[in-house]
């Protein structure tokens, strides 16, 4: 047995500070909280964004705009990204199956085909929604468009 082995035995120390014991402890009064205010008080916890009573950054900036909560979103597709799949599948008909599985849109998105780019196969397209230019261009190559 050394000095420089000695352990205290299992359990002994004690590690937890405790507070609010008397000015004898060197952590009584106060219980190392601090004098007054909202922090020294129990059952004290600061808001989210609370900025020290000035007035905060989510309440300054001014709020403006609509945003109409029967809005229909589309999942936007081109011609040209049309193009690009029946290239690569060979597909005579494109739908809403084979547009997810190979990747352009969600299972749940609703599909809209607009008229970008350059469509050159006659294909036969079903879909949510078309644009004027997109319809034009795919009867135009001689295929069909059906609307869901």
């Amino acid at each position: 047995m050394k000095l420089n082995t000695l352990k205290p035995a299992e359990g002994s120390v004690k590690t937890k500070k405790r507070i609010g014991r008397g000015q004898g402890s060197g952590r009584g009064g106060t219980s190392t909280r601090g004098h007054k205010g909202a922090k020294s008080r129990s059952g004290y916890s600061k808001k989210m964004g609370f900025e020290g009573g000035q007035m905060p950054l989510q309440r300054r900036v001014p709020k403006y705009g609509f945003t109409n909560p029967n809005r229909i979103e589309y999942k936007a597709i081109n011609l040209d990204a049309i193009q690009k799949l029946v290239d690569e599948t060979k597909a005579t008909a494109v739908d809403v199956n084979l547009i997810v599985e190979n990747g352009l849109a969600a299972k749940k998105d609703l599909i809209k085909i607009l008229g970008k780019g350059e469509l050159k196969s006659k294909v036969d397209v079903t879909a949510h929604a078309f644009s004027a230019s997109a319809s034009k261009a795919i009867e135009a190559a001689g295929g069909k468009v059906t609307q869901l």
